[in-house]
């Protein structure tokens, strides 16, 4: 899982499994990590520091991945600075839980928030990061899908609707991009401990009926868990594996 001399990008760098995907390029020895975020410049740069400290350059870049002209730019700076882009980690995403009788009231807002950031900001992503791989002939995207868009969770339709629309975008690109040495793979975590799932774990009903479901492993994953995978399938290691969605989900949809 050599990773030596490669410039990666990663959306939603500063906190949870995108941080932790930022750490474990580093360890395998990425070249440079680009640490995108949208909203806390702390932890990016947070998660730049321990980048560096493990032997890599990072750069936190601040874009809104559901603006195309700010991926864009985004994906440019990389590769006027490095003239290269390897890997492209499509981590960024959102969800609003809505509780199953409130679903009739869903608004536009809410909808298109959620499609804005996990469908529009992967595609487009993966769209400008494409162009300066077909030019390389060489590149390795990883999107994150979940478990939910393999299986309903109440309150969750339009999230579980966006990361099941990601998987079936992996396998779309992966047949485009294949002949110019591009892979595209994609991860699906269960409930993992991370900024993100602090708040709905937190409540004890939550968090037993989680537990619960998991069903073989009975426990919350850590970021790391998911990050292993990630890198994983950017590496050399994965080189014949394209348009697949790895479940990391403790046993959740072995039921």
């Amino acid at each position: 899982m050599d990773l030596a001399g490669r410039v990666a990008i990663v959306t939603g760098g500063g906190t949870g499994i995108g941080r932790a995907t930022c750490m474990r390029l580093a360890t395998a020895g990425a070249k440079a990590v680009v640490i995108n975020y949208s909203r806390s410049a702390d932890d990016a740069e947070s998660t730049a520091e321990e980048v560096r400290r493990l032997g890599s350059e990072a750069v936190p870049h601040h874009a809104n991945i559901a603006d195309e002209e700010m991926v864009k730019a985004m994906v440019a700076s990389t590769v006027e600075r490095y003239a290269r882009l390897d890997v492209l980690v499509n981590n960024a995403g959102t969800t609003h839980f809505i509780p199953h009788p409130d679903l009739e009231a869903l608004t536009d807002e809410v909808w298109n928030d959620i499609l804005s950031v996990n469908l529009k900001g992967t595609f487009f992503a993966s769209q400008a990061a494409g162009r300066v791989m077909i030019r390389q002939q060489h590149g390795r995207i990883i999107n994150m899908s979940s478990q939910a868009g393999f299986a309903a969770l109440p309150g969750e339709s339009v999230y579980c609707m966006t990361k099941a629309a990601i998987a079936h975008l992996t396998k779309c690109l992966a047949v485009e991009w294949g002949r110019h040495g591009i892979t595209v793979n994609a991860v699906a975590p269960t409930f993992i401990r991370t900024p993100g799932t602090e708040e709905y774990l937190s409540v004890p009903q939550n968090r037993a009926d989680v537990l619960e479901r998991i069903a073989a492993l009975h426990r919350i994953g850590e970021p790391m868990e998911v990050a292993g995978a990630v890198v994983f399938l950017a590496s050399p290691a994965a080189s014949l594996i394209t348009g697949e969605t790895i479940l990391i989900d403790g046993g959740w949809t072995a039921r």
